[in-house]
């Protein structure tokens, strides 16, 4: 058994290298043929195929050259823009906003006094979420009764979002007045004024500055700005772009008993990114670290369980919340399906492209009973950054797509450190990803994030440069205690 095993890893391992260069397979063997024969060819022989061959018209020659040259025009300048993020800024909580599980429950049984069951219920959500014991909760949170009005709300909108646009602004040298685009996401809270006007407010920003705020959209909004900013940058030249990303907690503290609405208080943490995104390549792509290749989107919102799968709503007593469906995982796994037919021949090699068609025609055509072939991402992809949402959204994503444990390192790490930060948890994962010293250039990073809706949203992006381990960031005062024992202690038990 053994040897058989070793057989088919060579064999696979063949397969995938003829598949991926069948160009290079093919030509190699006809250079070859070319190369003996000519060398079998005589001096003179030579010498009257060279002297035949350069005798071209010019007037052929110089119309050959003129379609050439117009057909290279042509083809750059329909190409579509490069879009490339300079540098990016994540939101550090302070100490005084950190929750260890003895503080949250003392709160709860405070809060929850008349529901103990309730209690008991977010003690074993906790013990199974793959938090840790340093993620943080907005100050309002820590009162008793938790103080949620929209006072605190924007107390905790303007200390996330003016902390990651002051580290943005000191790490990349640009001034706010240099900003053409502001986007912002916050799916659950959305004032008036709005989030983007304060920070237009806040920096004295351009007047004429297009700004744009995102609602309700889930955890995966984050990379729908991305997908914004990437279409305005390919209509707009000499552009830079902001993509603010965050969730504020505070208005959506849920007080009741309905455990469906009881998880998010125990999964949903403070976080917040900012992203500096350009398309001048002339100016910009040396410095920049990453070049966004490939942004897609998928919503399977035409389905009543997937639809309702996420969403705010009032329980029996009038009290308002998030409530996370049972049905959560089976429509994240439809959602990952769909994104991935949808990714999947715009990155994968010719290798798994082609095992992906056989399997597809043979369930679709001939009605063989296939198991849906599920392709090797780990051949077009050195990193994946997937969605904190929770440990089993993170156990499913590396089973279904048979990633290894580091593959999923970054993901775990940022759910343990600092919970589930909604669209910026992303920002995060990329960032231990850099403060581990592992990213190179040229590596591609897949970035994957599921939504209320329910949508599942990718970005694929270029290492342009190799990262130097930075000195600063979310995890500069604790990425030497990563990978955490704990978080993966857990998965390894199962």
């Amino acid at each position: 058994m053994p040897q058989i095993s070793v057989k088919l890893k060579f064999a696979k391992l063949g397969y995938q290298y003829v598949m991926n260069h069948f160009l290079t397979c093919l030509l190699v063997p006809i250079v070859a043929v070319i190369f003996f024969q000519a060398i079998q060819l005589g001096p003179e022989e030579i010498s009257n195929l060279w002297n035949n061959s350069i005798q071209f018209d010019f007037t052929k020659t110089l119309c050959s050259s003129f379609v050439v040259i117009l057909m290279s025009i042509l083809y750059f300048m329909s190409r579509p823009r490069g879009v490339y993020l300079i540098d990016y800024a994540c939101y550090r909580p302070p100490v005084t906003c950190r929750v260890p599980f003895s503080v949250f429950m003392q709160h709860s049984r405070i809060i929850l006094s008349t529901e103990p069951k309730s209690v008991e219920f977010q003690m074993k959500i906790l013990e199974r979420s793959g938090l840790g014991e340093e993620t943080c909760l907005p100050p309002a949170i820590h009162y008793i009764p938790p103080a949620i009005n929209m006072v605190s709300s924007r107390e905790e909108a303007e200390m996330m979002i003016f902390s990651a646009m002051d580290y943005l602004f000191k790490k990349t040298g640009v001034k706010p007045k240099d900003i053409d685009f502001l986007i912002v996401n916050c799916s659950l809270f959305s004032p008036t004024p709005s989030l983007s006007a304060m920070v237009v407010n806040k920096y004295k920003m351009r007047e004429n500055i297009k700004s744009y705020t995102l609602s309700g959209m889930g955890c995966s909004a984050g990379l729908i700005s991305i997908d914004l900013a990437r279409d305005l940058l390919q209509v707009h030249s000499k552009s830079t772009v902001v993509v603010l990303s965050t969730e504020i907690i505070t208005p959506n503290y849920y007080k009741g008993k309905e455990r469906s609405m009881l998880l998010p208080n125990c999964l949903f943490r403070m976080g917040c990114a900012a992203i500096l995104l350009s398309n001048k390549w002339w100016a910009d792509k040396r410095r920049a670290k990453y070049k966004l290749l490939h942004t897609v989107r998928t919503h399977i919102g035409s389905n009543d369980k997937a639809y309702n799968c996420v969403f705010e709503t009032e329980d029996s007593e009038g009290k308002t919340g998030i409530s996370l469906s049972k049905d959560l995982m089976a429509i994240a796994g439809e959602a990952l399906r769909s994104n991935i037919t949808s990714i999947g021949p715009i990155v994968l090699p010719p290798s798994e492209q082609l095992l992906f068609l056989l399997s597809l025609m043979g369930r679709k055509v001939f009605n063989m009973k296939l198991k849906p072939y599920i392709p090797d991402f780990k051949q077009a992809f050195e990193h994946f950054c997937i969605h904190a949402g929770g440990r089993a959204v993170i156990d499913e994503l590396q089973k279904n797509l048979q990633l290894s444990a580091e593959h999923v390192e970054a993901s775990r790490m940022t759910l343990h450190r600092f919970g589930n930060t909604s669209s910026s948890s992303l920002w995060y994962e990329l960032s231990y990803i850099e403060a581990k010293g592992r990213m190179k250039k040229g590596d591609r990073i897949w970035q994957i994030a599921f939504g209320s809706g329910f949508k599942c949203n990718s970005a694929v992006w270029k290492c342009n440069k190799t990262i130097k381990t930075p000195t600063d960031g979310p995890w500069s005062d604790c990425i030497q205690k990563y990978p955490h024992s704990t978080a993966l202690g857990e998965y390894n038990q199962q």
